[in-house]
This record gives structure tokens, C-alpha cells and sequence, in this order.
């Protein structure tokens, strides 16, 4: 039987969701699982399978169950990786060894944020802490490092393997190397030293990062308290407030946001200098130097070229884009005109709304969670001849009864895999948009089958009502075509090794799929494929969709120059350690590299979380956005349904992961290598406004 029909198979007739009223026309499947609210299961006798099918973990003391079960067939493993000879089976005993920690510890890593139950959550954590300090030991495993060594020095043995062996049997020598395994003991002991020391410092790190600053009610204005959380006497701030149209309110809530808080300063700038060190003992010049190794740049120097040149590029621009700031400030606040750093989020969101009536609400009702995700289903389905299919999860399985579950299925390939949608607001979640891999897809030789990835796709959407679906801004639309394009990548890879199954690749490589989704995202042709309003079954207007894409070019200079500094405060955080404290260099790059004064007694950088998940590599946004332009304009901009161009889309660059260089995938897809100039031209030329197109679709 085709895994296509075992599915069919699986999928039960009666429905979990009570529908809401479309007057036009049926919802299929897929729109009907998103475009409703879920019924409680009546079943209580189902037996429970556990949370992503895996039998353990029906309770959370089945962490420690599932961590103990693969840490007895790691221990096997690493037996035979040091005891069988050098060859193809040396790195296939890696991965596998590498999969059954990642199973549980993947698993674990989204269950700790996740999940709506603490004791799960502890549970996770825990497990998490248990299978990292097995990871740093086995890192550090001198044994097993010899045994993939002497496969890397055997020129004989090197040759007969092919390039995808060969380039993750090199990966796993880089996890090695960067661990200190090349060093004496002493050494090797101050590296461990350091790796444990780091794990603490970015944990301290990223929850100060998130923890509100307080300050006295008496020194805030009466009429602002409404708008922050209440401590006693003291008001709590959360956050910038920067979409607020109050001067005032803007002002306070990043003053205070952004106040200096000495034991972060300090955790800071010991995390800098501890990477520095780390990177130092095992032989880079620098933590970028270490961090950049493999990825399309390379290096600090190229990543700094690039952003020197695009700050070039942009600066007539982003001169214009501040003066039209300071020009509305003016006009909505003449007592007080200057342009600081609170003023930019606010001011250029009003310029875009003057000029385009682009009001989210205005096109929300044409853009149902349930109606987006037919719109996916159909793009795929051109692109590649995949659909997505609405699964009923089994009892147990997924954390929280609003997940949807979804099949992946591919018209001749059968299954590729499952996506758990865990799209609605719930307390205790995480308020961000994010792409987990559950479980990596890799070729399982012991079981003469492929092991097909599982992800979770993460968003925080209202959720639907007795008389409406889910109804999304255009922002979140883009975050889930985003989002989604992450999941594609994971499923439409199909790597020997899941070391490098999907998005376990080089990071200025890993947002390319997502940010070229966005691109789909914005295209008439694919959204007049299901972009219709809830009740009435009106299309959306093309002038709308034109009135949107044109309105991000507006202040688009301004924007992408704040990315820019974010960017080159990152590497020169990351670079060789200067005499002068972070706030010293923070106030430096800001003059150079963004134009809007510093604020004494701010540290922004205390609350710039990215160091830590992205430490020297935040420029990945942009890098991706610039190859993501490429592609679009080259292969997509003519025909966005292409199939023709899908499939060398999927050939060239999804289906390899982390198996192939990424500039010989870029290169791949686009025919040519392209260079820093070619970056940076795409980036800029994004920015031209389509005056044609406009006037055109404006008479229209």
C-alpha cells in the first residue's frame, strides 16, 4: 500500500472542529481545520500515545524515561564508532548516534517553552540539561574523536566516500574541534571550563534580556501609568511601547526599557570575553571567525564589506527617509521636533499609512487563517505536487487541544512528513513566530527505511469566534507564508543524514526559504488564489495588494540601515575584544552606522536578545534577504506557479539542508556566483519604487 493511501487510511471521518459559516462557498479540508474552533474529544477511553506519538511521554516523568533509553544506545554507539574500522559506516554510526540524542533533546527543547503544563515543562528542562551535558562530553570524547579522524587522514579511504559523507564527516570533526578536542588536557579541561561557563552566562543573558525595569510611580506622569504594569509604588516596562502615538509614552517606556542594569552590563560583557577566549584556544582569531566558518560569507572581514558598501549604497536614501520623519514630527508635535530613536517605528509606520491606506483591518476579512492556508496548500501543490492534509491528532499527542496536525504528502512520493500547527494564543506561551524541528529526516540503514521529519510551527493568532474565522493582518500572513517556508524546507529535504536534514545549515543560508515566502506572500497572482473575503467571497482588490507592497518601500532605507547597526554591533561585539565597554562601542557604531543620537544612560544592547542564538551572525537577515531577491527576481518574479522552476528550486536548494556548501547552492539555482556588489544591489534595487505598476493598478 503507498504511504499516500496508508494515509487516507488513518484519516477518520468524523470531524474535531465545529465549523464556522462560510456564506459563499465550502471550505476543503485543510480550510476547514484551520477555519474553526476545536470540539473537546469525547472518546475517554482512547488510550493515550504520547505527545508526538512516542510512547514515554504519555506523562512527564517519561522524559527521564525516554533521556535514560537513549543514552543506553549512545553508549552502544559510541562502542562501535570507536571499535569498527574507518569508512562510510564510521559516519553513519555518528549521525545515528547524533539522531538519538537529537530525537529526545529536540523534542525536550520545544516541550520547556511550550507546553501548557509546568510539570512537562520541568520535566523538559531538566531532560535538556541531562542529554546537553552528555553532548559536551562526548564533544570533548578524545576515543571517539580518533576514530572519525583516522577516516579525515586516510586519503585513500577520503576519496571513496561521496561528497555528502564527506562534508558532515567534516561537520562533526568542526563540533569536535571547537570543543577543544585538539588540545592537551589542560587546555581541553579550561575549553570544557569555558563551554559550561558560557551555558550559565547565556541563560542570565536572555532572561535579563526579557525582564521588565521598574521605576517609581511618582516619577511617571498620572495619566501614563494605565499603560504599564503596577509593582506597588513601582511601575513595571515591559517593553519599547514604539507603535504608541504618544511622544511621551515612547519616550518614558525607552528610557526606562533601556536603563542600564549593572549585574547584565557585567554578565554581558564576561559572555563576550568568555566566546573571545573559547575561540582564541581553539585557534580563531576571533569568536566571528569561529562562528562564520562554513556559512556563505565566511568571515567577519566579508560580512563587514558587505555592510560598509550597503550603508554606501543607502545613505542618500536613508537621509531622505529620516528628513520625512522629522518633517511628520513636526507636523504632529511642533513643541518638540527632534528625531530620536524612539520617533522611527512610529513615525514611519504613519508615513506608510498616509500614503497607501494600508489599514490592517481593511484587509483582514479577506484573509482567514483557514483561506491562507488553502492558499499554501495550492502554491505547493503547483510548485512541487504537494499537498497538505488535515490529520486528527490520536489522544495525547499533541500538548494542547488547538494544535492541528498536518500530513505533507507528495503526488508520487507518498509521505514526507508532519507539521504540528500551534497557531493560537494561549497564557504561558511564547508571544513569537517560530520553526522547531521535532525530528530530522535521515535514510535509517538498520531499519531499511527513511525516518520522515516532524516540526512544529509556532505563531500566536487570535483564535476563531462563534461568528468569524481567525482573521490575519497582512503581517501575520507574511509571518505564516514565512514560517511555513522553514517547514517546507524541512520536508522537501530528503538528506542521508539528518546532521543536516533541512534547516541545520549554514544560518545565512537557513532564512533564505522563509523570506522568499514572503515574496509569494505579496504577489497578486498568488494571492487572488485565496485571498476572498469570509462572507461575501469578494477577491481582494489588486490595487490593495499593490497599495501594500509599495507602502514597504516607504522609509525602507531608514529600516533596513536600523538591521545594518544591529548587524555590525554584533561583529564588532564579536570581533578582537576593544578598551572601552559595550555602551562606548554601542554609541560609536550608532553614529556611524544609523544616524539617530544615542540616549544617555540606555543600553540598548542589554535587551538585544539575538547575541545569544545568533552571536556574530544577525547580518543573516540580511544576506538572506539579498539571495531571496535573487531567486524571486530570476526564477519566480515571471511566473510565481512555475512547476518547471519549483522543482529546480526544490533540486537545487531545499533538498540538500546542510549536505552542500550554501554559495554552491546559491550558485546552483541562480546559474552564477553572486558577489558582495550583487548583494547589495539586490537590496538596494528593492527599494525603487514601481511607479508604472502603481499608476497602472491605481486607474485600474
Amino acid at each position: 500500500m503507498s504511504a499516500c493511501k496508508r494515509l487516507v487510511c488513518l484519516i477518520k471521518p468524523r470531524s474535531l472542529w465545529a465549523p464556522t459559516r462560510r456564506n459563499v462557498s465550502t471550505w476543503s479540508p485543510v480550510g476547514t481545520a484551520f477555519n474553526a474552533r476545536p470540539l473537546k474529544r469525547q472518546d475517554f477511553f482512547e488510550k493515550t500515545v504520547g505527545l508526538f506519538g512516542v510512547p514515554e511521554l504519555s506523562s512527564p516523568a517519561g522524559f527521564q524515561v525516554a533521556a535514560q533509553t537513549a543514552l543506553r544506545k549512545t553508549e552502544s554507539l559510541v562502542e562501535r564508532a570507536c571499535s569498527s574500522p574507518a569508512g562510510v559506516g564510521t559516519v553513519e554510526c555518528f549521525d545515528q548516534l547524533s539522531d538519538e540524542l537529537c530525537k529526545v533533546a529536540d523534542l525536550a527543547d520545544f516541550i520547556k517553552v511550550a507546553h501548557p503544563d509546568p510539570e512537562y515543562r520541568e520535566a523538559a528542562e531538566k531532560t535538556c540539561v541531562e542529554i546537553g551535558t552528555v553532548v559536551e562530553k562526548l564533544n570533548t570524547n578524545v576515543e571517539l574523536c580518533q576514530s572519525l579522524k583516522k577516516l579525515l587522514d586516510d586519503p585513500k579511504t577520503l576519496a571513496q566516500l561521496d561528497p555528502d559523507t564527506r562534508r558532515v564527516a567534516e561537520l562533526f570533526m568542526f563540533d569536535f574541534e571547537i570543543s577543544g578536542i585538539h588540545l592537551d588536557e589542560k587546555l581541553r579541561k579550561e575549553a570544557v571550563g569555558l563551554h559550561v561557563k558560557l551555558l550559565d552566562l547565556n541563560n542570565e543573558f536572555l532572561i535579563g534580556s526579557h525582564t521588565p525595569n521598574r521605576i517609581a510611580k511618582s516619577a511617571i506622569p498620572q495619566h501614563l501609568h494605565m499603560h504599564f504594569g503596577s509593582e506597588g509604588s513601582f511601575i513595571q516596562v515591559g517593553g519599547l511601547h514604539a507603535d504608541s502615538p504618544d511622544d511621551l509614552l515612547r519616550e518614558i517606556a525607552y528610557r526606562v526599557y533601556l536603563y542600564p542594569n549593572a549585574d547584565l552590563m557585567d554578565c554581558l560583557e564576561e559572555l563576550l570575553k568568555c566566546r573571545y577566549k573559547l575561540a582564541k584556544l581553539v585557534g580563531y582569531k576571533s569568536y566571528g571567525h569561529r562562528a562564520l566558518k562554513g556559512t556563505m560569507a565566511k568571515s567577519p572581514e566579508t560580512v563587514m564589506s558587505f555592510l560598509q558598501l550597503l550603508t554606501d549604497k543607502l545613505s542618500d536614501r536613508t537621509k531622505k527617509d529620516f528628513q520625512m520623519m522629522r518633517d511628520m514630527k513636526k507636523k504632529l508635535n511642533p513643541r518638540n521636533p527632534e528625531l530620536m530613536a524612539w520617533d522611527h517605528p512610529f513615525l514611519s509606520g504613519v508615513l506608510r499609512a498616509e500614503r497607501f491606506n494600508i489599514e490592517p483591518s481593511l484587509y483582514s476579512p479577506y484573509l482567514s487563517l483557514g483561506g491562507c492556508m488553502e492558499g499554501l496548500n495550492s502554491l505547493f501543490s503547483q510548485l512541487y505536487g504537494v499537498s497538505l492534509m488535515s490529520e486528527h491528532p490520536s489522544a495525547g499527542e499533541v500538548w494542547s487541544e488547538d494544535v492541528r496536525k498536518l500530513a505533507v504528502v507528495h503526488e508520487t512520493e507518498g509521505l514526507l512528513g508532519h507539521i504540528y500547527c500551534d497557531f493560537f494564543q494561549r497564557s504561558d506561551k511564547p508571544h513569537q513566530d517560530c520553526h522547531f524541528t521535532i525530528r530530522g529526516g535521515r535514510w535509517c540503514k538498520e531499519a531499511g527505511r527513511y525516518q520522515l521529519p516532524v516540526v512544529v510551527l509556532m505563531l500566536s493568532l487570535p483564535h476563531p469566534t462563534k461568528s468569524a474565522p481567525t482573521l490575519l493582518t497582512p503581517g501575520m500572513m507574511e509571518n505564516l507564508f514565512h514560517e511555513m517556508g522553514h517547514a517546507m524546507h524541512s520536508m522537501l529535504g530528503r538528506t542521508r543524514y539528518q546532521h543536516v536534514t533541512g534547516t541545520r545549515c549554514a544560518t545565512d543560508f537557513a532564512e533564505v526559504p522563509s523570506i522568499l515566502m514572503e515574496y509569494f506572500a505579496t504577489d497578486y497572482r498568488v494571492l487572488s488564489q485565496f485571498a476572498r473575503h469570509y462572507q461575501t467571497g469578494q477577491p481582494l482588490p489588486e490595487t490593495m495588494v499593490t497599495r501594500l507592497s509599495e507602502s514597504k518601500k516607504v522609509c525602507g532605507a531608514a529600516d533596513t540601515q536600523l538591521q545594518i547597526f544591529y548587524a555590525v554591533l554584533d561583529q564588532i561585539y564579536h570581533g578582537k575584544p576593544q578598551n572601552r565597554s559595550t555602551t562606548e562601542i554601542l554609541k560609536d557604531m550608532q553614529q556611524k552606522f544609523y544616524g539617530l543620537p544615542y540616549t544617555p544612560n540606555t543600553a540598548w544592547q542589554l535587551r538585544f536578545s539575538h547575541l545569544i542564538g545568533y552571536g556574530a551572525k544577525y547580518y543573516s537577515y540580511l544576506m538572506s534577504r539579498a539571495v531571496a531577491s535573487m531567486v524571486w527576481k530570476q526564477c519566480f518574479i515571471q511566473d510565481p506557479l512555475n512547476r518547471d522552476m519549483g522543482e529546480r528550486y526544490r533540486r537545487e536548494m531545499l533538498a540538500h539542508g546542510g549536505a552542500k556548501e550554501p554559495m554552491l547552492m546559491v550558485e546552483g539555482m541562480l546559474q552564477r556566483r553572486p558577489s558582495t556588489e550583487d548583494f547589495v544591489e539586490a537590496l538596494v534595487s528593492e527599494l525603487d519604487p514601481n511607479f508604472d505598476t502603481f499608476i497602472m493598478d491605481s486607474e485600474s
